[in-house]
């Protein structure tokens, strides 16, 4: 590595459902089912399974920087399910949090993604829960993967542009500014 910055892009999915833990004030005990990330040090994807949660900590632990959507609020909190270290102070840019600052209101890496680049997620989380519930883990990898490429899409437009698109309720085509 010739002092290149380590970005990290990362998603997971869980094994259950809101719902099914007694509600979303208890995230981390969904469990993941599959952690994915994109380095862009190695240039390459990750895919780690529940047994291999530890080394996905490592690898956002060594990260200059964990770029990721809702990662805040949720994959950490999953993630606290299995380590006592508090992942939030580790150097992280969630999209959703700098999003929700400039908007005062939440919106969808699908709506984003769609609005930004023409492209859509190609399934959703409670899809990927049943998945998991069939032992399907290689379609969760799949769809984890390409969660993360249109994150780092995102996000590298983002970068290069200083905006994002978006689609309001009324379908109309929004600009929102960026500051990564």
């Amino acid at each position: 590595m010739t002092g290149m910055k380590n970005i990290v892009y990362f998603d997971l999915e869980t094994q259950k459902s809101a719902e099914d833990v007694g509600g979303w004030d208890k995230i981390s005990r969904m469990q993941m089912s599959v952690g994915v990330t994109y380095s862009t040090a190695r240039r390459d994807y990750r895919i780690y399974s529940e047994t291999k949660v530890n080394d996905l900590i490592t690898e956002l632990l060594r990260a200059d920087l964990v770029v990721g959507f809702n990662n805040l609020r949720f994959d950490y909190e999953v993630l606290h399910g299995y380590t006592t270290l508090d992942l939030r102070q580790i150097p992280t840019l969630d999209m959703l949090t700098e999003l929700q600052k400039r908007l005062e209101h939440r919106l969808s890496l699908d709506v984003i993604a769609a609005a930004t680049l023409g492209l859509e997620k190609t399934s959703e989380g409670m899809q990927a829960i049943q998945w998991f519930k069939e032992g399907k883990l290689l379609d969760i990898a799949e769809y984890c993967c390409y969660d993360v490429k249109i994150t780092r899409l995102v996000y590298e437009y983002g970068a290069t542009h200083k905006q994002l698109f978006y689609k309001n309720r009324f379908g109309n085509k929004l600009s929102v500014p960026v500051s990564w």
